[in-house]
């Protein structure tokens, strides 16, 4: 357990096991959003079809508003890094049916 101080109550050592408990679970979060981020990057990147392309930008919205929704991400950092792959993700679309 991550304890820098020690708590010298029964209610100061239950709010260290709390926070320690919900600091996993929101690393796990930030986690999934990250490899989720990761994952639509490099289908970007690499010759992958239009619709695996908008399906991981789908999942990564979701885990992103979710992840908004459980206060482990800001809303405005939300907004900017949605809007950030959405944009991607049109110019790829985009160059992909110029050349068709």
């Amino acid at each position: 357990m991550w304890i820098w101080c020690m708590a010298s109550h029964a209610s100061a050592k239950k709010s260290v096991r709390k926070s320690e408990r919900q600091r996993i679970v929101n690393r796990n979060r930030i986690g999934r959003i990250r490899t989720c981020i990761k994952k639509l990057a490099g289908e970007i990147a690499g010759n992958v079809s239009a619709d695996t392309i908008a399906e991981s930008l789908r999942t990564a919205q979701s885990e992103v508003m979710r992840g908004v929704s459980k206060r482990v991400v800001h809303k405005n950092t939300a907004a900017r890094i949605i809007s950030k792959w959405t944009r991607k993700v049109k110019s790829v679309m985009d160059s992909a049916a110029v050349e068709k």
